[in-house]
């Protein structure tokens, strides 16, 4: 993607990236699963993947790190997906809209119609974190191929 990207846009591409997790990646995966009802494969996922960042794919694709994730979680709580009191998820990542990414505790992943976790309104975009990783590479491709990620 960023090979001909300069070309196609006329200036240098930002940092476009998944960057291999790290120990403390790692040891955040491990505390997001003992602190709340983390979803296995997010926790899988977290402890090979530090991040996902690809600034310039659209208007910009973000899996924010464990670290993060749980940082968020203590400052601000779980985001409420549901009426279902137990039905907490994790905010994963944002889109460079303003757009956040939910990880629910069944695994599915939910958008926000704003940039707001304040009582937000949710969309599922994914049953699951495979199915929404599968989105975001599909997102990729038609970056590459025609300049426009389609909406995710």
């Amino acid at each position: 993607m960023t090979g001909e990207f300069e070309h196609r846009h006329g200036f240098p591409p930002g940092t476009n990236q998944v960057r291999p997790a790290d120990q403390d990646d790692q040891a955040a995966a491990r505390t997001l699963a003992q602190v709340t009802p983390t979803p296995a494969d997010l926790v899988t996922f977290y402890e090979s993947i530090g991040d996902v960042t690809w600034a310039d794919v659209g208007s910009g694709y973000f899996l924010d790190p464990a670290g993060d994730v749980l940082m968020r979680l203590q400052e601000y709580g779980v985001v409420d997906v549901g009426t279902d009191q137990k039905a907490h998820g994790l905010g994963i990542g944002s889109n460079g809209g303003g757009l956040i990414y939910v990880a629910g505790p069944d695994g599915a992943v939910y958008r926000t119609r704003t940039a707001s976790l304040n009582e937000p309104e949710l969309d599922k975009v994914a049953d699951d974190l495979r199915q929404f990783l599968e989105l975001l590479e599909r997102s990729l491709t038609r970056f590459n191929a025609d300049g426009d990620p389609g909406h995710l």
